[in-house]
Formats: C-alpha cells, structure tokens, sequence
C-alpha cells in the first residue's frame, strides 16, 4: 500500500483497484455495507491503514479515509470527516479507529 496518495479520489480509486472494493458506513457500535446490507461490531474488524486529506480551500475539508478488512474477508473503505463533532459511536469503535484529532 502507498504511503500517501495526493487526493483522496486517487486514494480511493487504487485502493479499490487492490480490492478494498466495499463502501462503509460508520454505525454506534462499528459499520455497516448498505450494499451487503451487514454490520460489524468493532470487535469484527481491522483497521488496516488510514489517511488523512486536508480540503484546499476550507480547512474544516478535512477527512480521513480507513483501510478496513473484516473478520469475514470483507474489504472496504469508510471515509469519514475527523473534524466532525457529535457523531456518537461506541468507545470500542472509536479506540478501533483510533480517532485522535489533535494528531
């Protein structure tokens, strides 16, 4: 996998080019493919690698894409907006994501 990627649409776009093909969404307790139509606890998955885009007009365009592989071999990407405020999900996911904002 790439260190960095200059945007995240080209992120995306190789990452599901080596397979990482599912799009999650994050539920309370972990995520969810509307596709699959299937959640994951936090306890079923892993965070393979994430990185973060800065948007280049407006700092608050700030987002994180994750790596995900599932314990069933499911393999995705959730992108998620790290300078959010508000959204609940349960502690077990938020240490799994490792979400850290002042990093």
């Amino acid at each position: 996998m790439e260190n960095s990627y200059s945007s995240l649409s080209v992120a995306i776009e190789d990452l599901q080019n080596k397979g990482y093909k599912e799009d999650f969404n994050l539920v309370e307790e972990g995520i969810e493919s509307k596709s699959l139509k299937r959640e994951w606890k936090a306890g079923e998955l892993d965070v393979i690698k994430y990185y973060r885009f800065e948007g280049m007009t407006n700092p608050g365009d700030n987002s994180i894409l994750y790596v995900i592989e599932t314990h069933d071999n499911t393999k995705g990407l959730l992108v998620d907006n790290y300078s959010a405020k508000g959204d609940y999900i349960s502690p077990e996911m938020v240490k799994k994501l490792k979400i850290t904002h002042e990093e």
